[in-house]
């Protein structure tokens, strides 16, 4: 949701398009409901012991109730979680935790049945099988102790560990009050969140759990009837086994530039809460160019306010001279999503400013909160690459600041789509070429993919998001499907005015075309945000988002979603002028390769130039080795417009 940063002392906020009404035809009709979709690529949680969930059952009195359905409460509860359990990753950790279902009456009746293990989904049934419901509803009392069943991540991984209420009503025993067990429980730490369902809820019962959800950073599920609960359920505990699976080495930025780590290139973890700034020292020569890219990474459809932010900026000399900023907001109120900002230092092209100076420059990052927003400290995953000069000698070719062929008009592939599942984030996305492809996304939940694009090739790609059956009562209900676009250093890339990041959706067929500029190094040296950026070939990220609200719209659990990916234009062998077209394969992988590709790198042609970025393969903060003894040369012009790098 915003621009690339150009270096220099302004400071600019993303925009983003303002929510059209215009809900586009589409040929991809109604999907199917995916159940036993499995997680994406590497689901955390089975992975790593980073991610795990408990579940909370009321089983109160009021549970023995008929649902008019001429089933209990109960016995619609039991086969919800039946639907849960199958619907998880194999090996996700779980378990279930109950109240009222030993006593007639008793503030203390809560009780761990399955503790949060290895998923057994026999054992698992059979545990919610043997509940019966009986007695009061000790809400607060039964959090506290769900807090404490959730084991704490191992080796210091961070992921999300939920706890997923289920109720049929408000608590009875008052003390500890379930609100304020939830803020404090949301506040305590990184990666905690309590989801709530509503099974028939009303009035001050609603209240209540809407009121847990929201301070434990989490969403509420209303469920009217066993299939919503059925429905619902499946969407929590598969938003918190897809969480965002981040990588990095440990660092703790600290609150002024005296005290502030020393970082070099690689991938990095920290956390930062409302309101707090966090500063990185860097030492920076006097030639290439930095590239800074944060990502924040709140509980999916936490609370936030549209104008929230991530903002990353550069400074040089005192600590308080910024050779670039750049700012990124939610821009929508229905629920936290991720934010990435970056930032760069670009040298100017005579070298003669300050910020193009070698010496200690210091990385800020600033998270800025309405009140009553999320409170929670926020994972942050930085990316610090570098980009080498042109080699000695070698005349860059012209910068491509025109979208061209790729603007909104472009034919992209048609025909039946194939099966996709996209990533949690940078660190998975799912490797596409050309083609059409067609994945399932939860309301909340944000999908990853990357496409790889060389020297004088643009991405273009359309997101549709399908006709989908909608429970009764929603016609006037309105959420939102949104895409992004990031570089291979991970900067966000505008629409310039050609594309906008977001349509509305409710349940009928809605799409959003975006695209980039053609790759070409003297890029760098535009001001506009939707070119700057786009200075280096490689992997090209998306990412798609679907609003919090859709929970309250579809009728099945995930929202069928297809894209359309063309990577156009011949790859160049390198970003010199005259460059021959390349040899090298980019953009033609199949979806179903698990996820190889054949990335262009953005180092290796003729000119030697481009990013360093990180070498995944070696595991996260391993660096590609700076090509050294290179030096920067002048660009070429274009006739009526500056190309020359901008700075501070």
């Amino acid at each position: 949701m915003g621009a690339g940063t150009r270096a220099g002392t302004r400071s600019r906020t993303a925009t983003v398009g303002v929510l059209a009404g215009v809900l586009f035809a589409l040929v991809a009709g109604g999907m199917p409901a995916a159940a036993s979709v499995p997680a994406g690529p590497g689901a955390p949680g089975a992975q790593d012991g980073s991610s795990s969930l408990v579940m909370v059952l009321d089983s109160s009195g009021s549970m023995g109730d008929d649902d008019g359905t001429g089933r209990t409460r109960m016995e619609s509860a039991r086969t919800a979680v039946g639907t849960v359990v199958d619907a998880l990753p194999d090996g996700y950790p779980a378990g279930l935790r109950v109240y009222g279902a030993d006593r007639p009456s008793g503030c203390t009746d809560t009780r761990l049945v399955r503790p949060v293990r290895k998923l057994d989904r026999a054992a698992m049934k059979s545990a919610v099988a043997g509940v019966r419901p009986r007695g009061d509803t000790p809400i607060g009392l039964s959090l506290q102790k769900a807090a404490k069943d959730l084991p704490e991540p191992r080796n210091g991984a961070v992921g999300t560990r939920t706890i997923l209420l289920v109720s049929d009503g408000e608590d009875n025993c008052g003390t500890p009050q379930p609100c304020e067990v939830a803020e404090q429980l949301g506040k305590e730490g990184v990666g905690l969140r309590i989801d709530t369902v509503g099974f028939q809820v009303k009035g001050s019962a609603r209240k209540q759990l809407e009121c847990i959800a929201e301070a434990g950073n989490g969403r509420y599920y209303d469920a009217p009837d066993a299939e919503a609960l059925a429905r619902q359920l499946q969407r929590s505990a598969q938003l918190s086994a897809d969480g965002y699976r981040l990588k990095g080495e440990r660092v703790q930025g600290a609150t002024t530039t005296d005290k502030a780590p020393a970082i070099a290139p690689g991938q990095y973890l920290d956390t930062i809460g409302p309101g707090e700034k966090r500063y990185y020292a860097v030492d920076l020569d006097a030639v290439s160019t930095a590239d800074f890219s944060v990502t924040a990474v709140p509980q999916p459809g936490a609370a936030v306010d549209s104008l929230d932010a991530l903002s990353t900026g550069l400074a040089h000399g005192a600590g308080d001279s910024l050779c670039g900023s750049h700012t990124e907001h939610f821009f929508q109120k229905e629920g936290a999503t991720p934010l990435t900002s970056a930032v760069s230092r670009i040298r100017s092209e005579g070298g003669s400013r300050s910020c193009d100076e070698a010496g200690r420059y210091w990385l800020v990052v600033e998270r800025q909160s309405k009140k009553g927003s999320d409170a929670a400290r926020w994972p942050l995953e930085l990316l610090y690459g570098v980009e080498t000069p042109l080699a000695d000698g070698v005349t860059p070719a012209q910068s491509r600041p025109e979208y061209g062929d790729g603007g909104k008009e472009a034919a992209l592939p048609s025909g039946d789509p194939r099966e996709v599942r996209g990533g949690s984030g940078f660190n998975d996305a799912r490797a596409l070429g050309r083609g059409v492809w067609r994945d399932r996304i939860l309301p909340s939940q944000t999908l990853w993919y990357k496409v790889p694009a060389d020297w004088g090739q643009q991405v273009r790609y359309d997101v549709e998001f399908a006709n989908e059956p909608t429970v009764k009562g929603v016609s006037s209900t309105y959420s939102y499907g949104g895409t992004r676009l990031f570089t291979p250093a991970r900067f966000p890339v505008a629409g310039g005015g050609e594309f906008s990041s977001t349509a509305m959706y409710n349940g009928r067929p809605a799409a959003i075309r975006m695209g980039s500029v053609p790759v070409a190094w003297t890029n760098s040296y535009e001001s506009g945000s939707e070119v700057q950026p786009v200075h280096a070939g490689g992997d090209f990220y998306i990412a798609v988002t679907l609003g919090a609200k859709a929970a309250e719209i579809a009728e099945n659990p995930r929202i069928g979603v297809v894209l359309r990916v063309a990577v156009l234009g011949d790859a160049l062998a390198g970003p010199q002028h005259g460059a021959p077209v390349s040899t090298r394969k980019s953009g033609d992988t199949k979806a179903d390769d698990g996820g190889k590709s054949p990335v262009a790198a953005d180092s290796s042609g003729s000119g030697g130039a481009g990013w360093t970025g990180i070498a995944t393969a070696a595991g996260a903060g391993a660096v590609v080795a700076l090509i050294a003894g290179l030096v920067c040369v002048r660009s070429r012009r274009r006739p009526g417009r500056r190309t020359t790098r901008g700075s501070a």
